[in-house]
């Protein structure tokens, strides 16, 4: 095997708080998520909440939140969960599943949690809320890692 995929990504981190400076490196280039008001509630291994408050610009033409915006949101959380362990990880697909609109000023909550991971490959369930805790929307994401990239130089 080569040194590249042998190569400590961690730098000696814990788990949390590698997830935490991945984040933070991920979130520093990330101008979708910026750009559409994203703001994070956790991070960890393997997980990772977000917001987004529904705005005018997102409605479509039944005054609804865009299901893109939707999907986004919960594709977001989707990449920092599985991006956790500072081995850059992109998705290979997505299933969205939606049950509720989102309304105008509703506040949208993403929570990414891994089911599984091995190897390179992953899939993670992501929940959609509105801020009262309905189900907005649910996602199934699959993941494919790219072994011994860095998301963050440490």
């Amino acid at each position: 095997m080569s040194e590249v995929l042998n190569r400590d990504l961690s730098a000696g981190l814990d788990p949390q708080a590698l997830a935490e400076r991945v984040r933070d490196g991920m979130f520093e280039r990330d101008q979708a998520a910026r750009g559409l008001g994203m703001a994070f509630v956790d991070v960890g291994p393997g997980r990772s909440t977000m917001t987004m408050t529904v705005r005018e610009d997102m409605l479509n033409g039944f005054r609804i939140c865009h299901g893109g915006f939707i999907t986004t949101l919960a594709d977001t959380a989707f990449a920092y969960a599985c991006n956790s362990g500072n081995e850059m990880t992109v998705a290979s697909g997505i299933s969205v599943d939606f049950m509720a609109p989102g309304r105008p000023g509703d506040v949208l909550s993403a929570e990414a949690r891994e089911v599984s991971a091995s190897g390179r490959t992953g899939v993670y369930d992501i929940t959609v809320t509105n801020q009262t805790g309905e189900l907005i929307a649910v996602m199934r994401g699959k993941s494919y890692r790219m072994k011994g990239r860095p998301v963050v130089e440490l």
